[in-house]
């Protein structure tokens, strides 16, 4: 594990020295090689520096199973009731009281400042990686390269790969423990690079906002994104009414199963974990798994 961001910078630095000038440029794909010239170009105007742009990228290869599950990704045709079985499950909540009651003196130091609940923290830690245990198998740059490389969403991937650089070059993760998604989603929370770079918070004070292994940065993290994305401290996210339950100002009604199912009145806050995932199924499944772990 690297010690500082100046250390991080010096071991990679040290390590593109080192490397033969062959094998920085192994690449079989002379067409990918040229690509990844270009985002070196880009990464050094963003404030990357040499030695972690030529670590990162001189072994890069594409990754094909990346294209096989962006280009084959199932559709979405889970009920909402189907989606909260899986989402909300008896054994997810029950983990997440156990969870919350061992951890709640370091989520409580973040979160209740904040005034968000600690059970909406632990509830989206459960969500997104299942409270730590489901991070992603894939090396992220690699992942990120050859999802720009495919021209697969191009511009969206190829910002996420120069933030990505970023965060190795500020020496808050080695290379090969940046792991993720397919698509780039980091760590226990999840994040794709640029909220990575735009919300991660150090909890610990050490230096580094490593949301893999270190659960005070998770949990700061977490926080931190909900109070900079407008959670309301004291306001609910919502709950299940009797249809034709009046609205206040900022209220919104979800009826996840359409007219016939149940009605949940929603406030700010709600939409404040919307901006997490703009998918009213996930807003929803936070907001219940919160309320069954705090019961």
């Amino acid at each position: 594990m690297i010690d500082s961001p100046m250390i991080g910078r010096r071991l990679l630095c040290a390590a593109a020295l080192l490397a033969p000038l062959a094998t920085r440029a192994q690449a079989s794909d002379p067409k990918f090689v040229a690509f990844l010239s270009g985002v070196r170009v880009e990464a050094l105007r963003a404030g990357v520096d040499q030695g972690t742009i030529d670590s990162a990228l001189m072994t890069a290869q594409p990754i094909p199973r990346v294209m096989e599950l962006a280009r084959n990704q199932p559709e979405f045709k889970m009920s909402f009731d189907e989606y909260a079985q899986l989402v909300v499950s008896p054994e997810r909540v029950a983990n997440g009281k156990a969870l919350l009651k061992e951890n709640r003196a370091l989520v409580s130091r973040f979160a209740a400042p904040a005034g968000i609940p600690e059970s909406t923290v632990v509830a989206l830690w459960g969500i997104e990686s299942n409270y730590g245990k489901n991070l992603g198998d894939f090396e992220v740059v690699p992942a990120l390269a050859t999802l720009t490389y495919n021209n697969f969403r191009a511009k969206f991937f190829r910002e996420q790969l120069v933030a990505a650089l970023r965060i190795l070059s500020q020496g808050h993760v080695g290379l090969h423990a940046m792991k993720g998604s397919w698509a780039g989603a980091m760590g226990q929370c999840q994040f794709i690079p640029t909220s990575f770079l735009a919300y991660a918070a150090d909890g610990d004070g050490d230096g580094r906002m490593d949301i893999w292994t270190n659960k005070a940065d998770v949990f700061a993290s977490i926080t931190n994104y909900l109070r900079q994305v407008g959670w309301r401290p004291g306001l609910e996210w919502g709950s299940e009414v009797p249809v034709g339950t009046p609205l206040a100002k900022g209220e919104r009604i979800v009826r996840p199963a359409g007219a016939t199912g149940p009605s949940y009145r929603t406030t700010e806050n709600f939409r404040a974990i919307l901006r997490w995932n703009q998918s009213d199924f996930f807003g929803l499944a936070v907001g219940l798994l919160s309320d069954r772990i705090a019961a």
